[in-house]
């Protein structure tokens, strides 16, 4: 189980390592959402996501022996990237099982940092059994993208850094939004703030269709999403929470978020024009929870967990809404 005390020596292993990310705000962002908004920048983050944090946790958790041998992760991309960098700068082989209908500036970028991809059907295939089949086949560790407990710890340090940063700006309660595919994030963020922050309430945002977390969280059991493809926030798409992060997430994280696709490109449009940075679908669903939601506190803060965008998709959501942004 996931710890404090394992998140701060993940934070001891990243320091120097992992980017420290900003917490943005801006007045005119403010004053659209009705509500003063900070955002944890985490598409600034190595490999243009928070994922960075897991890969090189879990990674500098392994014995030497172990990393000698390798490691293989299944993503849609941003655990891939993550977990790929840290591999090459550990010098540890590197095996990525991404879906073949992955965005194309995932798949290179996980190439480019040494790693081998092996492509699946997203719909056909079981990652999951692939995955556990290289594994036990080259000898590989299987680092999970969110039910990995070092991984976790890895996420959490996010939140120590939102801890701090809320201190010096003087931020006392709000409720800080999430991008919740898994919970990694989540629920390494939850527990970072359950003791650095208290006054810091988690909740998780998703999008319309694929919102297995808010769904459980309001049965109180694992749910899962009907279908494993269709919307356009595909960093966060999971078939069900993950059976190590959903008790942490049910223990400490107030009730889910759900958004359009349509509100998530809005928020993307908006993170460009007011804070100057770029944000995929997926890691603009809790800025778009932040600035489309009525039932939120006058104060959040909300995670962009990631910027890795097609250059296509962001052109022709500048375009789409650029104009008009705001719904």
């Amino acid at each position: 189980m996931t710890s404090l005390a394992m998140i701060e020596a993940a934070a001891v292993r990243l320091s120097g390592h992992a980017r420290v990310t900003p917490l943005l705000n801006a007045p005119l962002l403010d004053r659209l959402a009705g509500r003063r908004v900070f955002v944890k920048a985490e598409c600034l983050q190595w490999t243009g996501s928070f994922k960075f944090r897991g890969g090189w946790s879990a990674l500098t958790a392994l014995s030497p022996e172990l990393r000698a041998k390798g490691v293989l992760a299944y993503s849609s991309g941003n655990h891939a990237q993550g977990v790929a960098l840290a591999a090459s700068r550990l010098g540890a082989p590197c095996v990525i099982v991404m879906p073949a209908d992955a965005p194309g500036v995932k798949i290179a970028n996980t190439r480019a940092y040494g790693a081998e991809v092996v492509l699946y059907d997203r719909v056909k295939d079981d990652r999951d059994a692939i995955g556990a089949a290289l594994a036990a086949e080259r000898g590989l560790t299987l680092v999970k993208p969110y039910d990995d407990a070092q991984v976790i710890a890895g996420q959490g340090t996010a939140g120590l850094e939102i801890a701090r940063q809320a201190a010096e700006a003087g931020i006392g309660g709000a409720d800080v939004l999430t991008c919740c595919g898994g919970g990694g994030l989540t629920a390494g963020i939850a527990l970072a703030l359950e003791t650095r922050a208290q006054g810091l309430r988690v909740r998780p945002a998703e999008p319309a269709g694929f919102d297995d977390t808010a769904r459980s969280l309001a049965s109180g059991r694992r749910e899962r999403n009907a279908a494993t493809t269709g919307s356009i926030c595909d960093a966060i798409v999971t078939p069900s929470p993950g059976e190590i992060t959903f008790p942490i997430l049910q223990r400490l994280c107030g009730p889910g978020l759900v958004v359009s696709d349509e509100e998530a490109l809005r928020a993307m449009v908006l993170a460009f024009q007011h804070l100057r940075i770029v944000v995929e679908p997926g890691g603009a669903v809790a800025l778009a929870a932040a600035l489309f939601r009525q039932d939120l506190p006058g104060t959040v803060i909300c995670t962009a967990s990631g910027g890795n965008v097609d250059v296509a998709v962001f052109r022709d959501c500048l375009e789409r809404f650029g104009g008009n942004p705001w719904p």
